[in-house]
């Protein structure tokens, strides 16, 4: 088995260095070939001067630098278009992913498995931090339709040829586990050991997860469309109850005083229902209108191949759709000369 283990990178100079030791051991037993991408996005320490020197230092080591921060998914479907082997593995810089688990994820990736994903034992997470991290997941199971959703990790081992479902990803609001669930359904959970984070601390707070979880059911979900037409019609259907009883109030002479509080009610419902609808076709709106902006998924700086003789293979970025992969003017330049 020949395996690409993707890596974006940010903030992780002093993670790096150890995470290729640990790969250096723990892949060879368990594979035929391997080669590690270090995908630095736009850290702004310097985590690319590391990666560039392990790049130099190991003929298995790749490292990729974007122009500038674009977020983990668009990190990881760069690195993941420019992997060249059967299998690719996907895990964090962190160290909560240990390198001695991937043996046995692709130990469970046998023939009638296309995606194994990585599941603790146990969550390591906060309480807090955990409950978003499942509201998300369960938001992408019912919302979106995800099979699995509530097994997802960002510890991924699959096959190659699932990432043709990422070829029509543009723009920043891509999601890795949605176009892998486009691809196939043959995915299980593999229970692993998770470490804990052993320097720094994770961005994915609660407020992140709430954006995240957002982008993701506006971008690929229309059920909260759906869901705006049937409050309009409950809202709908309760004025019309409030008029019936206002009417019978009106005409059993029960009503007194003709009632303002009555009115202000049924305004204030309907402007909040309008409100709300307004909210999430903007939402829509929104997404449309960034689309047509042409934002880039990623745009990659540099491409830093190790230093074996085989590394000139290397530099051609794998399963790049036209015009998404996009060079800098210095890699113009040397390919003019």
């Amino acid at each position: 088995m020949r395996v690409s283990v993707v890596v974006p990178c940010y903030r992780s100079a002093r993670t790096l260095p150890q995470l290729i030791e640990r790969l250096q051991l723990a892949l060879p037993p368990a594979t035929e070939a391997y080669e590690v991408l270090l995908v630095v996005d736009g850290s702004p320490d310097d985590t690319w001067s590391v990666a560039h020197r392990l790049a130099d230092s190991h003929v298995n080591v790749r490292a990729i630098r974007l122009a500038r921060n674009y977020g983990q998914h668009s990190a990881l479907i760069a690195g993941i278009r420019a992997a060249e082997h059967d299998v690719i593995v996907t895990m964090d810089d962190d160290l909560q992913h240990p390198p001695e688990e991937i043996p046995r994820m692709l130990e469970a990736l046998t023939d009638d498995v296309d995606v194994v994903y990585g599941v603790p034992f146990e969550e390591e997470h906060g309480a807090l931090r955990s409950f978003a991290s499942r509201a998300v997941k369960a938001s992408m199971a019912r919302l979106i339709e995800v099979k699995h959703a509530r097994s997802i990790s960002s510890f991924r081992a699959f096959r190659s040829f699932v990432r043709e479902a990422f070829d029509q990803i543009h723009g920043p609001d891509g999601f890795v586990d949605v176009a892998l669930s486009w691809a196939t359904t043959r995915v299980i959970p593999v229970k692993i050991r998770m470490d804990h984070r052993s320097d720094g601390r994770s961005t994915y707070t609660v407020r992140t997860l709430t954006r995240y979880a957002v982008n993701m059911i506006v971008g690929f979900s229309a059920k909260p469309l759906r869901f705006v037409t049937y409050l309009g019609m409950t809202i709908g259907l309760a004025g019309l109850a409030l008029l019936g009883r206002v009417l019978w109030d009106y005409y059993s002479g029960a009503t007194k005083i003709e009632g303002y509080t009555t009115v202000a009610s049924m305004v204030a419902i309907f402007s909040s229902a309008q409100l709300v609808a307004i909210g999430v076709l903007g939402e829509y709106v929104g997404r449309v209108h960034n689309q047509g902006m042409g934002k880039p998924t990623y745009i990659i700086r540099e491409n830093h191949p190790g230093t074996s003789a085989d590394s000139a293979s290397m530099r051609r970025p794998a399963h790049d759709p036209p015009n998404q992969q996009q060079q800098s003017p210095s890699q113009k330049e040397r390919q003019s000369a």
